[in-house]
């Protein structure tokens, strides 16, 4: 479960990330140079990244941790683990 701490620093970075994908639009409506776009796109894509490590931190030291005490970890752990699994292959 995410608690307010998390959900506060991951709702404002999406925001920023938001706000950094309508300027992205805006230089591809505007013909700016390709590269300075590529380079807009790629750091909007690491902002994703950060915030998808902050949320999976959380879920670790939450949902799997509590599931492991219980007994009940296995699932979570291989859902964990396919999840890294996708996230590695981009």
């Amino acid at each position: 479960m995410i608690n307010e701490a998390v959900k506060k620093d991951a709702a404002t970075r999406l925001k920023k990330i938001e706000g950094q994908i309508r300027g992205i639009g805006k230089m591809v409506e505007n013909e700016k140079y390709c590269i300075d776009i590529i380079n807009q796109i790629t750091a909007a894509g690491k902002a994703l990244d950060g915030v998808s490590k902050i949320i999976m931190k959380r879920h670790v030291e939450s949902c799997v941790t509590s599931a492991i005490q219980k007994g009940e970890g296995q699932q979570k752990i291989n859902e964990l683990i396919e999840t890294v699994y996708k996230y590695s292959r981009k």
